[in-house]
Parts: C-alpha cells; structure tokens; sequence
C-alpha cells in the first residue's frame, strides 16, 4: 500500500472510493475556479504538455480517467482530434459541469462522460488507443490496480499519458512548495469551497504520492514499457508517459 492510499478525506468509517466521491461532488461548482487559481493557471499548460506526448502517435479512440470537469478531455479533443473520447469519473457532480462545457465548446459528438469506478472499468480489453490522466490518479485508493485496469483497457502498442502533482525535492522549490502548500493553499480552499477537509486532503496526498523513478516502477510493474517521467515547474508537476 502506498502512502496516499491511506489518506481519506473525511473519517475512517468508510472506503476511500465512497468519500473522494463525496468530496468531488461537494467541491465540483467551485472546483475549476480553485483548481486554475491555485495553480496561478499554470495547469493548463501542463495538459497541454501531456496532450503533446500523444500527438505523433494520432489516437483514433482515447479514454480519460478521473476526467473530472473535463478541462482535460476538451483540450485533448482539440489537440488531437480523435473519433471518440470517452471521459469517467466516479463523481456525477464534476461530469454534470464537464457536459455542459462540452456541449458549450461544441464537442458533444466526440466527448462522452460515463460513471466509472476506475478500478474496476466496464470498457473491454483493448478498447482505447492512448488512456489519460490529468491530477486524478493520486486519489485511486489502489494504484496498483488502477495502473492495470488502464493498462488492460489498452490496445497493444497504445500509450499512458498522466500528469500528476508532486512534491519539490530541491532547495528552494521544497521549501517554497511546503509554505505555499501547508498555508495559503489549504486556507483559500477553506473559504471558496466551504470545505474545510477537502483542501487538506488534496494537501496531503500531493506529499504522499509516489513520484519519478518511484511511480515508474510502479508503473512497470502493472505491465507498462519504455515509462518515463519528466518534472514540470520545478517538481510542482510530472509528466509520465508509457506504452503497452
């Protein structure tokens, strides 16, 4: 078990899968607000960064994980044009936002959202060309298994394309990111999203998270070949990338 796992954002009396579940649906209207601002809007040049390792490789057929409000999923369908994009989430609350943007950004004939637990996917083995991930997979309450459902959901030859917070290892970054991380952004969670758990949750599971050669064997170890990673804005985000 790694260490994220363990972590739960509200009590002990029920399973991980339960309460992200009910943590996502609580924070979904305030989610993207919160999520670009604390970022400083930089997430969205990290999708676009994780998109790009996909692009010479064309995916016809692509499915997102924990697609949450589909920030994701749109960017894609715009970079990559593929047929068909099919976008799960455990939380209805995210993908009721992420339809709305779809249908707005007129991308309803190639973006689907379908409930999924991701441990446990409903798609068929080799159904998709390349799986993503944007900020999702660190709330898995089994990485192991999670990895190997995207990898079975794979084609062979298809690719893994995930883009993770993680924590600095380096001076200043480590101890800038531990001021940035234990202060201000759990206090400004606090007051937009009236969720006083939530934030601290996320918190700690960035610093719990396995990250670089770690998650790479990790990774390995679900099936994946040629895996590897690369840090973005100083190890505030990495970028893996893998094929089946």
């Amino acid at each position: 078990m790694y260490g994220q796992e363990e972590i739960k954002p509200y009590d002990s009396r029920s399973g991980k899968g339960e309460q992200v579940e009910r943590m996502f649906d609580t924070i979904a209207s305030r989610y993207d607000m919160l999520n670009h601002w604390m970022s400083f809007d930089i997430d969205k040049r990290w999708r676009r960064a994780a998109i790009r390792q996909l692009a010479p490789f064309h995916p016809e057929a692509i499915l997102d994980i924990a697609t949450g409000t589909g920030d994701f999923a749109i960017e894609t369908a715009r970079m990559l044009s593929p047929k068909t994009l099919k976008g799960a989430d455990i939380s209805e609350g995210m993908m009721a936002i992420g339809r709305e943007k779809v249908a707005k950004a007129g991308l309803s004939d190639i973006i689907a959202f379908e409930k999924e637990d991701c441990l446990s996917l409903s798609y068929a083995e080799g159904s998709f060309d390349a799986v993503t991930s944007a900020f999702g997979i660190r709330n898995f309450a089994d990485l192991d298994l999670g990895l190997r459902e995207m990898y079975r959901v794979l084609r062979p030859g298809g690719h893994l394309s995930i883009v993770e917070l993680t924590h600095p290892t380096r001076f200043p970054m480590k101890q800038l990111f531990w001021l940035y991380s234990h202060t201000i952004l759990p206090l400004y969670g606090r007051l937009v999203s009236k969720d006083t758990l939530a934030y601290d949750y996320l918190t700690a599971t960035i610093k719990a998270f396995p990250q670089g050669e770690a998650m790479m064997e990790i990774m390995g170890k679900a099936g994946f070949r040629e895996c590897s990673f690369k840090r973005l804005t100083f190890g505030v985000c990495t970028m893996y990338f893998a094929t089946k």
